[in-house]
């Protein structure tokens, strides 16, 4: 049944070819036939190439011309395997091969004005007929094109669906782990501190700031789904936040501003606070390092996100924070690098064009 489905075009076109040229060789009983058999052979070959047109949309249009060319001037019955040529006419169109098709028409139209030419018999195919018999196979290529061209728009709205689709799910991936994997890394910091702590009054403080880390940690989560659903964006206006947070932490975080701070366009605000967010929570994790410095620089056509630490330096190991931080600079044009320091420590730096 799978297969009636996937040849039914095929099946109807060959089932009117034949059932045509049956009727057209009834009616012509009276006319003594000339090569009777040739005619079925070719009509056969013509009617099976049609379920390769998928495969081989031109080879196939081009053998039914090559069919139609050899039936029609040698044999009987006057069949109707001119409508197996029409139909791999369309498809070759239809299929992408609009040229091709094209010189299948001129090659077809001039082959009948030859053959007219050079008849000895008088003609058989008049003006009228000609001209008729032109555009319907030029309506045959314009129609195929018309529905190759639909049929390629189809498919680039559902290639451009998909990107989005794979755009969007990599955004939240990032907002989540920006998000989940600062406030997280607080908290395991500070965890492991007051397991080692022995005097209850700092193991008190530990778990105090634990409470707030996962305080806020929730309030980002909130906060991200409100801007998937198209809310406000975190901003520059939050950089305190997060150094009180990291601040807790045991780290001494101080944060510089060169230039005249301003508003900026709310996606760079969004980037340059992910860039600090994820480079505070790699200090607290890895570097193991005393005083963060956070420069933020306000240029006249970019934005400069600068992150330096004391720590231990060395190279960074690999992970979704930096290449997520790269990522969303490289969305609106910019850049990242996170490189050791040469006097020792490490530097994340990140430049956004402010357009």
């Amino acid at each position: 049944m799978s297969r009636l489905r996937r040849y039914w075009a095929e099946l109807a076109v060959t089932a009117a070819v034949l059932a045509g040229t049956l009727l057209t060789a009834l009616d012509d009983g009276a006319k003594p036939p000339r090569h009777a058999a040739l005619g079925w052979v070719l009509t056969a070959l013509c009617c099976a190439a049609l379920f390769l047109r998928r495969r081989y949309p031109m080879g196939v249009a081009g053998f039914a011309l090559v069919c139609c060319a050899v039936y029609y001037p040698l044999t009987d019955p006057d069949g109707l395997v001119l409508l197996a040529f029409a139909y791999a006419l369309f498809n070759a169109a239809a299929a992408g091969r609009i040229r091709g098709a094209a010189l299948l028409v001129a090659a077809a139209m001039a082959g009948v004005a030859a053959g007219e030419i050079g008849s000895r018999t008088g003609r058989h195919v008049d003006n009228f007929a000609f001209f008729l018999m032109t555009g319907w196979f030029v309506a045959l290529v314009a129609g195929g094109a018309v529905a190759h061209y639909r049929a390629e728009a189809e498919r680039t709205k559902e290639a451009e669906a998909r990107a989005r689709a794979t755009d969007e799910r990599l955004r939240i991936a990032r907002e989540l782990h920006d998000v989940l994997g600062h406030h997280l890394a607080l908290i395991n910091v500070q965890a492991g501190a007051a397991l080692h702590r022995r005097d209850p009054g700092q193991a008190t403080e530990a778990l105090g700031a634990i409470k707030d880390a996962s305080k806020t940690a929730l309030q980002e989560l909130r906060a991200t789904l409100g801007m998937l659903r198209q809310a406000d964006r975190p901003s520059l206006a939050r950089v305190s936040e997060l150094a009180e947070s990291v601040g807790a932490s045991g780290l001494t975080v101080r944060t510089e501003i060169d230039g005249d701070a301003r508003d900026l366009p709310p996606e760079v605000e969004h980037v340059a606070f992910r860039v600090v967010q994820e480079a505070l929570t790699n200090v607290a994790k890895h570097a193991g390092a005393k005083t963060v410095v956070v420069r933020l620089g306000y240029g006249d056509g970019e934005l400069s996100v600068q992150v330096d630490d004391d720590g231990r330096g060395g190279t960074a190991p690999p992970g979704n924070g930096i290449r997520g931080m790269a990522e969303r600079a490289r969305a609106l044009g910019g850049e990242v690098t996170a490189a050791p320091r040469a006097g020792g420590g490490y530097r994340v730096h990140a430049r956004l064009p402010v357009r």
